[in-house]
């Protein structure tokens, strides 16, 4: 948000039919009262995470050079004059500018042993040694910079073989804080560090002493204090960041942190794998208020809390928000305005400007109203379904023409994660099969984050357990509708979703066919092939491998093949390093060897996200082959048909949450 908080920049993501990869163009957009209904203005291509110079004048952005490496630009406020400012050999990723705007801080990789030999063998004494997305890192760490803009002198910040960043500056501009991974522990676990490190020289110091991790590092507005996104132990993380759990902890050196949100509500963190994507997620903008993006159900909120309260008077504000999911956001400098980037039932995800005072909105773009004019959404009907106990959160997405006295085919689909969750909120795979005339159960089950700590934790050591109770309890309240055909139920599921729904086909003849993407079908080798397997694994699967076996085969879908009687479609990128297609290798031959139906998809090119491929044909071919299998054993031909490809909607500032 520009510093007047008169305007905002953002990103679009775009497809064009003749391009390989989603293209972003940064777009400015006024926040005047009397412009709010314009049109947003192009004002750099083939750019993003773009931000404003603190005075307003000028805008950093990222943008490819010529080798295709991300490096920081400059350009006027209007968009003019873009001149490239960095040079590194390895991309560039996060960046932020310095209180006086005339220095910028950023993070870059960086090789401790550079070579430009392609058959060059590749050595690790690292489990650590690759990162879905990024394939092989071995000798690469992220480390942190520092670039004068008169002088364009660039200065490293940190060296130690560890990743490094984001940055973020004190109000004076004297310090730099920013998250680690370096130590002992980093081979085996994801946690991290906060340190803190003076430019007048010095070495760093640790700040973050009693907790296992933190994200989303911000400044208290004297300087004095920081606030993070954080968790304590390793259980409330799952293993692999702040997605089962996160809370909200002041940090002060020689104190211990302090704690000032509940578990009924998840911080929304920035939290990447091994370290958060790099933009500020919350803000202390004054000293009895922060700002932050919380979920809580489901349903995304823009949240405050004051920091001064007493334990005992402390509560959490919801300023705005419910039946969305806030992808991105800003707050203006003055704090009366905060802008979001949302998911709601309405479209894939908008623009709003936000009264934090009072929490009225004015929706700011409006990139795909034609779309969905021609294209109607599907309807959300949310239900409490009661399992062994617990109450458990369901989606259930309705065909936009959907008539109670009619009869429609039902699929179940489960999340990933296991800790992510479903949102009141556009995601293409219940859209695309609601509109294409099913039912759609989406469940929250144990596990699914923003449900509290014991609710999230629930699946640690008990995968296929009480989380397919949920799943199944889900379904079967809603085959109870008369409209639901329960002759004609189909599955899908992807990551840990494949697993439920791998899991659930060796344990139920109930579905007609099955669409798997990218499962973890067996835990054994799981652990020793994906990027996070021994820390996640250690956590999730209730101890190291070679001391609890017995429980990873017992709990592994592969372990069931010969009991599966449903038609399987897996499908995998071949580039994944999450959950590497040896998992549906295995599976395949498996399922193949005992004579079972089943058809092995492999994306090329294509990583651990495949709704999120680089290239658009990748996510289409997904939908189109899901559709297809479905309707095969149904006898129900897919309507799909693609006519111009909805926008995605930017963060505001280039502020984005993964």
């Amino acid at each position: 948000m520009r510093p007047d908080g008169a305007s905002v920049v953002y990103t679009i993501g775009r497809f064009e039919r003749d391009q390989p990869v989603e293209l972003k163009d940064v777009y400015a957009q006024s926040l005047s009262p009397d412009d709010t209904a314009a049109q947003p203005e192009l004002i750099l291509e083939n750019a993003r995470h773009a931000v404003w110079s603190p005075d307003g004048n000028r805008i950093a952005f990222l943008r490819n050079d010529e080798q295709d490496v991300a490096q920081i630009w400059i350009c006027a406020a209007d968009g003019s004059d873009a001149a490239q400012l960095t040079r590194h050999q390895l991309e560039i990723d996060v960046f932020s500018w310095s209180p006086s705007g005339e220095q910028i801080a950023y993070r870059a990789d960086m090789s401790t042993s550079p070579s430009r030999d392609e058959l060059a063998p590749r050595v690790t004494r690292s489990v650590r040694y690759r990162q879905d997305g990024h394939g092989w890192r071995g000798n690469l760490f992220r480390q942190l910079f520092v670039i004068d803009l008169s002088s364009g002198m660039t200065q490293q910040l940190t060296n130690e073989e560890a990743e490094h960043g984001p940055p973020a500056w004190s109000p004076d501009g004297s310090r730099i804080a920013y998250l680690s991974d370096q130590g002992p522990f980093r081979d085996t676990t994801l946690r991290n560090e906060v340190y803190v490190l003076p430019l007048s020289g010095g070495k760093a110091e640790r700040w973050s002493g009693g907790l296992y991790m933190s994200d989303a590092v911000t400044w208290s507005p004297d300087g004095e204090q920081l606030a993070v996104i954080g968790a304590e132990q390793v259980e409330q993380v799952g293993g692999y960041g702040l997605i089962c759990q996160g809370w909200v902890y002041v940090l002060q050196p020689g104190s211990y942190p302090r704690r000032l949100t509940h578990d009924s509500l998840r911080p929304a963190s920035g939290a990447n794998i091994p370290l958060g994507a790099g933009t500020p997620v919350m803000r202390w903008a004054t000293p009895n208020r922060i700002f932050f993006v919380g979920d809580a159900r489901g349903e995304s909120f823009i949240c405050s809390v004051n920091p001064e309260d007493q334990p005992e008077d402390r509560t959490v504000r919801f300023v705005t928000g419910g039946k969305e999911q806030i992808t991105g956001w800003d707050v203006s400098p003055q704090h009366d305005t905060a802008v979001t980037a949302s998911a709601t039932l309405k479209g894939t995800g908008e623009l709003f400007a936000i009264d934090t005072h009072h929490g009225d909105r004015i929706q700011l773009t409006h990139l795909n109203d034609a779309y969905f004019a021609e294209h109607p959404l599907a309807q959300l009907d949310r239900i409490t379904v009661k399992s062994e106990g617990n109450e458990v959160d369901v989606r259930v997405w309705l065909p936009p023409n959907f008539d109670s006295e009619g009869s429609y085919p039902v699929l179940l689909d489960v999340h990933g994660g296991p800790h992510s969750n479903f949102y009141d909120a556009f995601y293409p795979v219940h859209q695309i099969a609601a509109t294409n005339g099913y039912i759609v159960v989406a469940p929250n089950p144990r596990g699914s984050s923003s449900y509290g700590l014991e609710f999230a934790t629930a699946v640690h050591g008990d995968w296929g357990g009480g989380d397919y109770v949920d799943v199944m309890a889900a379904l079967t309240n809603v085959l109870r509708k008369p409209y639901a055909d329960d002759s004609r139920v189909v599955l899908h599921g992807s990551s840990y979703g494949g697993y439920m729904a791998s899991w659930a086909v060796g344990h139920s003849d109930r579905f007609k066919a099955a669409v798997i993407g990218a499962p973890v079908t067996d835990l054994a080798s799981f652990y020793g092939t994906s990027d996070i397997g021994v820390p996640f694994s250690d956590v999730q699967f209730g101890g190291q491998r070679s001391k609890n076996l017995p429980w990873y085969v017992r709990h592994s879908p592969i372990t069931y093949a010969d009991s599966v009687d449903t038609p399987v479609l897996l499908i995998h990128g071949e580039d994944d390093a999450r959950v590497l297609i040896e998992q549906s290798e295995q599976y395949f031959v498996a399922l193949k060897r005992a004579g079972k139906n089943v058809e092995f998809v492999r994306m090329p090119q294509t990583s651990h996200g495949i709704f999120r491929a680089k290239h658009p044909s990748i996510r289409e071919e997904y939908f189109r082959r899901m559709l297809g299998w479905f309707g095969q054993f149904l006898n129900q031909p897919p309507d799909f048909t693609v006519t111009t490809t909805p926008r995605t909607g930017g963060a505001t500032n280039g502020h984005r949450r993964v």
